[in-house]
């Protein structure tokens, strides 16, 4: 079921909280709308949703008109066929689970095989035996399957997720990530996902609507996303980065190199600030001489205050869209532009 949106946008008490945005959903992909609090991205998920009405434009799912300003036409929340799931579960507590997840159903006057569906919801998040329990009664990962199987039981054309795993402590909120990508893909849902976590918009979603201020700043696949930062919003808020120009141009921490390995490579001075143990490798912090501080990787521990020597390969500088490259490689010969494709 592919979801289209025109020109929608909105303001509150004067204030825009969402300039005129274009966003197409596609049939079975997980879209993830990405950006701090305050951006615009919960109020376009409730515009989608039928929570709040849109100061103009238009919705359309599966190519009928759900939403339209000049048309006149704005079709109830609860005949839109989407599924929700909220950041606080929303479960109703004097409802048991199988109650709460026949709940949307009844809502949508879905009473034919009412309790084969509930039962095939619950089976599908693995809740089979917890029918006649409370939410209280149920853990938090619980307790965010039963809204999941709410959702999904009225056999939804879009599921909304509305930062569904900020409540849950970090281990469960990464179980519940993979568990959640894994069910949307395998019964093949379209959903829209809200959240300011970058790491949870990586890791599960098909494509990034990176948002600021209302506005879309940049759409594409997470290894675009971070690859090719178009903005430097996107560049800063989207993993490290280390500006060579600031606002201009940029290296990723871990295409910062150690020791030089090619005649083409742009060597910095710096000096080593702070060195944290991650696991796997060490982070460092660096005061690069003429520029801001960077973040480095390494396999080896170094010393504060050390000084030492960094090579960055031209290909490995990213920049920003609309940067003028001729000026800034005239500002630093150190700089050397790249084909923008």
């Amino acid at each position: 079921m592919e979801i289209e949106i025109k020109g929608i946008h909105k303001s509150f008490a004067g204030t825009p909280a969402l300039l005129p945005t274009d966003l197409k959903l596609r049939q079975g992909e997980f879209t993830t709308l990405l950006g701090p609090s305050g951006c615009g991205k919960t109020t376009l998920l409730r515009m989608i949703a039928g929570l709040e009405q849109p100061d103009g434009g238009e919705i359309y799912s599966a190519g009928k008109c759900i939403y339209s300003a000049s048309k006149r036409t704005d079709v109830p929340a609860h005949k839109r066929q989407f599924g929700m799931v909220f950041q606080d579960f929303a479960l109703w507590p004097h409802m048991t689970v199988f109650e709460n997840v026949a709940f949307g159903l009844k809502a949508a006057k879905q009473y034919s095989g009412l309790k084969e569906k509930v039962t095939e919801a619950l089976a599908m998040v693995r809740l089979q035996g917890m029918e006649d329990r409370y939410p209280h009664q149920l853990s938090g990962g619980q307790q965010q399957r039963v809204a999941f199987a709410r959702a999904v039981a009225i056999r939804p054309a879009l599921v909304l997720f509305d930062e569904p795993l900020s409540a849950l402590d970090a281990v469960l909120r990464e179980e519940m990530r993979v568990e959640m990508m894994s069910l949307v893909k395998d019964m093949g849902l379209t959903a829209l996902y809200v959240t300011h976590d970058q790491i949870e918009a990586m890791s599960m979603s098909d494509e990034i609507v990176v948002m600021r201020k209302g506005e879309v700043l940049q759409r594409g696949t997470p290894e675009s996303i971070y690859k090719a930062p178009s903005h430097p919003f996107v560049a800063s808020f989207i993993g490290k980065s280390n500006w060579l120009e600031p606002e201009r141009a940029m290296v990723r921490p871990e295409q910062v190199k150690w020791s030089r390995t090619s005649d083409d490579d742009r060597s910095y001075a710096a000096t080593v600030r702070h060195v944290s143990y991650v696991g796997e490798r060490y982070e460092i912090r660096l005061q690069v001489d003429g520029l801001d501080e960077w973040t480095v990787y390494s396999s080896k521990r170094a010393t504060v205050q050390e000084r030492v020597e960094l090579y960055v390969s031209p290909e490995s500088i990213c920049w920003m869209q609309g940067a003028d490259i001729s000026s800034a490689v005239q500002q630093q010969p150190n700089l050397e532009p790249l084909a923008l494709g």
